[in-house]
């Protein structure tokens, strides 16, 4: 474990940093307040501090106060080292932030015990945060293919909506769907249609720039957001889609199957009375016309007077359904 030692003493913070490091901790040593709290500021602070309670610049319990009252994503235990004994003064200090105080001159097992104990300390909090970052995943993310869920890949639709609208730029909206899943799940059975589902969204992810949206919108449909101020050159990203999808049949069972996706697209200047609804409402229109138009294609929403913004069509793909 990281430790920062922070004490104006020079005796005993090498008498720290030399026991500390017996004991194991990787010590990182200061010799006054300002420093202390410019490294327990940083991304990879130290998640243990030692710190004397007088020193050049902030005291310990005004760096406890500053910390706590901006806290950081990860927890910073604070151990004080004070020469008074006095609780009012001790009192003051775990009010301050502090987690733990040590009077000086202290006892070495003493010490060890309590940073042990601050280990333990770090290690639950630790298991805390993994275990919500675990639910955070299980909530937004769909369980098959590791996507944006329905209602995260919405909220996310949402915030860049704002943004799109501060920007002034346009908003893009992209429903795929793969063609024939039904006909694989029947023939095949659901295992091989998790497998086709799952290479669907790898190859779309692949397609993608890193910052556009990509959720399962439901079944075997997705939905794509972008932004743009171009939105010319969208009919491309369409269609760099269908192909990315339809490039190489999928092995499955010893077979061959063909993928292909039939894919709507819609597009929207966000500061026109347009919102994100009737746009993903007019992205379906075109994905119906894509499925009816014989599949494995782009059809692009027509343009709602005063609303929506004509993209430019993809190039032709001279491609018929796949059987």
């Amino acid at each position: 474990m990281r430790v920062l030692i922070a004490d104006d003493d020079e005796i005993y913070r090498s008498l720290l940093c030399t026991t500390l490091s017996r004991w194991g901790y990787q010590v990182f040593a200061v010799s006054d307040g300002d420093q202390a709290f410019a490294c327990l500021s940083a991304d990879d602070a130290p998640a243990l501090a030692v710190l004397d309670w007088m020193m050049p610049g902030l005291s310990g319990p005004e760096i406890c106060k500053r910390l706590r009252a901006a806290p950081g994503p990860r927890y910073t235990y604070i151990l004080l080292l004070t020469a008074c004994s006095e609780m009012k003064e001790v009192v003051e200090g775990l009010e301050a932030g502090a987690d733990d105080y040590l009077t000086k001159p202290f006892d070495a097992s003493e010490l060890r015990a309590r940073l042990r104990t601050a280990a333990r300390i770090l290690e639950l909090q630790e298991n805390l945060l993994e275990s919500r970052r675990e639910l955070e995943v299980l909530a937004t993310h769909d369980p098959l293919t590791q996507l944006w869920n329905r209602r995260a890949i919405l909220e996310r639709l949402s915030r860049e909506w704002s943004r799109a609208l501060r920007e002034n730029r346009f908003m893009v909206i992209l429903l795929a769907d793969v063609d024939r899943f039904k006909e694989v799940n029947d023939r095949l059975g659901h295992a091989v249609g998790d497998q086709v589902l799952c290479e669907v969204a790898r190859r779309m992810t692949a397609a993608l720039r890193p910052y556009d949206l990509l959720g399962r919108f439901g079944g075997e449909e997705f939905l794509v957001a972008l932004s743009t101020d171009a939105p010319e050159s969208v009919g491309r990203v369409a269609e760099r889609l269908r192909q990315a999808v339809a490039a190489s049949p999928f092995s499955a069972g010893g077979l061959e199957l063909p993928l292909s996706v039939s894919i709507g697209m819609a597009i929207a200047s966000v500061n026109l009375e347009v919102d994100a609804e009737s746009l993903i409402h007019a992205a379906d229109g075109a994905l119906y016309r894509a499925k009816q138009e014989g599949r494995n294609r782009v059809c692009v929403a027509p343009p709602a007077p005063g609303q929506l913004v004509p993209a430019a069509a993809p190039a032709p793909s001279g491609r018929s359904s796949r059987s």
